[in-house]
């Protein structure tokens, strides 16, 4: 059964940084590019990351420089580590296997100003 778990949302305030985490389970996250989205209040869910099997990242502009992506194979667990965070950051953050289209349940991470 595929299973992703978001978890590491929190409430920090502007100029801290969160380490976010999808711990995977019925499938091998080295075998499928795994992406992050995010919905801020009111918005539309935006991509805003991805990782493929080779390891290579991609960002959104809005977050290029200050979020990095890195897999943990033994842990089976992707973590997108978010620094310099500002309030428009503020969003619940969903972590997928875009070949299953298959996604989390989200964690809320919330920055004061």
């Amino acid at each position: 059964q595929v299973q992703l778990v978001e978890s590491g949302g929190g409430l920090v305030q502007a100029g801290d940084s969160l380490k976010l985490s999808c711990a995977a389970s019925g499938f091998s996250v080295s075998s499928y590019a795994i992406g992050w989205h995010r919905q801020a209040p009111g918005k539309q869910r935006e991509w805003i990351a991805s990782i493929v099997t080779s390891g290579d990242t991609t960002f959104a502009d809005s977050v290029r420089g200050r979020f990095t992506l890195f897999r943990d194979n033994a842990k089976n667990t992707v973590y997108l580590q978010m620094n310099s965070l500002r309030p428009g950051d503020t969003g619940v953050y969903y972590c997928g296997n875009i070949g299953l289209h298959y996604w989390g349940q989200g964690t809320q991470v919330t920055v004061s100003s």
